[in-house]
């Protein structure tokens, strides 16, 4: 598969090498896209390192304009054919990779979700974060009759040229519920494969909050009347 990795980052420096090396290792990725948003830390200058590797290319903002802007930068930036997001904070295994690419493969899914709730490893943590997304994905059903189990999952592969036609407007942690609105209410074919998943506590920078819940309830509900 010719595989764009898009991988937003902010405040990264931590995990940031770390990160690409496990994209790299899986021999799966054509491009490594990194979007810098705006970081403060060491993150830039990690990304110079990069420079001169041929499978990395860095897109960088000079403000933080948020992970949803980023994501859209990279969608709209990205060379290869089909593009998935990976989180630059080892939350999500890119060993999972396959098991995405698979369903596009057999020619049964235009979309593929990394689903932290259908049976892979994970680290169980963050109880009430798990709440709050059964929450979410319960009413995204119910809004655009489905039966995902896991909307608010970062792990999501698409045809660019597929994605790049739809109107995206988040700018934060927004993106994934307009995402799958606009995929759903377009009848794109969607399918889930089950994902190992590690998440970190809040001290380990962890940057989603409560009131990004309230936010995706309004994005969840507003998309499904307007485009």
């Amino acid at each position: 598969m010719d595989l764009t990795v898009i991988i937003p980052v902010l405040n990264e420096e931590k995990t940031l090498k770390e990160i690409i090396s496990r994209v790299k290792a899986t021999n799966l990725a054509s491009e490594i896209l990194v979007v810098d948003d705006g970081s403060t830390d060491g993150t830039k200058e990690i990304l110079k390192g990069y420079a001169s590797d041929p499978l990395v290319r860095v897109i960088t903002s000079e403000k933080n304009e948020g992970k949803g802007a980023a994501v859209r930068k990279g969608i709209q930036h990205a060379r290869c054919e089909y593009a998935i997001i990976q989180d630059a904070d080892l939350e999500y295994d890119p060993n999972c990779y396959p098991k995405l690419i698979k369903p596009i493969e057999d020619g049964v899914a235009d979309v593929v979700y990394g689903s932290r709730f259908l049976g892979g490893a994970r680290r169980p943590i963050l109880f009430w974060n798990m709440v709050a997304n059964r929450l979410l994905t319960f009413l995204t059903n119910i809004l655009y009759n489905n039966i995902l189990s896991d909307m608010e999952t970062g792990y999501k592969l698409f045809k660019v040229s597929m994605i790049r036609d739809i109107p995206l407007h988040a700018h934060s942690f927004d993106f994934e519920p307009e995402f799958t609105a606009k995929v759903l209410k377009r009848g794109f074919r969607l399918y889930e494969v089950p994902i190992e998943f590690t998440p970190r506590y809040y001290t380990e920078g962890k940057k989603i909050k409560a009131r990004d819940g309230f936010i995706a309830v309004w994005t969840l509900i507003k998309y499904r009347f307007i485009d």
